[in-house]
């Protein structure tokens, strides 16, 4: 066998032309892992779920010797953005008055469906809330109101791909004026 100088140049030239095509391809593998990556993301990234409460309604009220019982009732519709479904847990409903809890109650565990709204209702019973001393000189009847916070928590997690779980949080938190003399629901603010 003749060893020409030629026959080594074409080895050269082979291996050099594999070694280029590999790192083509590399490159290419790459980059399509970096799309697809980014493609998840945008596509399937989980988003907190949304609360918005559409009314606060006190549907029996009694007042007397500067305390009060009643009780309170909560319509809320809490929509899932993601594709999946969300499954909730550790939710509650918390009433607070001057600062200190004077309702609360957990929400039973559930599941909202992806791309769905889930409306909730809650109420329970408050005895002997504290009313405030309603100042004699209430220009009208909007000054003379109670207010009270209502806080809402939702918590949950979301799967991603059947395989990756990843944990979402809403709150929601309003202000209710309340009539001391009726219960009736003067103004709401969320």
């Amino acid at each position: 066998m003749d060893k020409s100088p030629d026959s080594h140049s074409g080895r050269r030239r082979r291996g050099a032309t594999n070694l280029a095509s590999c790192a083509v391809a590399g490159v290419f593998l790459l980059l399509v892992a970096a799309a697809s990556a980014v493609a998840v993301f945008v596509l399937f990234r989980p988003r907190d779920p949304t609360i918005e409460v559409a009314s606060v309604h006190f549907p029996s009220f009694s007042a007397s010797n500067g305390t009060a019982a009643f009780t309170f009732s909560q319509y809320t519709a809490v929509r899932n953005p993601n594709r999946a479904a969300f499954s909730h847990y550790d939710s509650w409903l918390q009433l607070v008055y001057g600062g200190n809890q004077v309702g609360f109650m957990f929400i039973p565990a559930g599941q909202i469906d992806g791309g769905r709204t889930q409306y909730m209702a809650a109420s329970f019973a408050v005895d002997h809330f504290p009313l405030a001393a309603v100042p004699p000189t209430a220009p009208s009847a909007a000054a003379a109101a109670v207010e009270v916070e209502s806080k809402m928590r939702v918590k949950g997690r979301v799967k991603v791909l059947k395989f990756f779980t990843h944990n979402v949080e809403a709150t929601a938190g309003c202000r209710v004026a309340v009539s001391p003399t009726d219960g009736s629901v003067l103004g709401l603010r969320c």
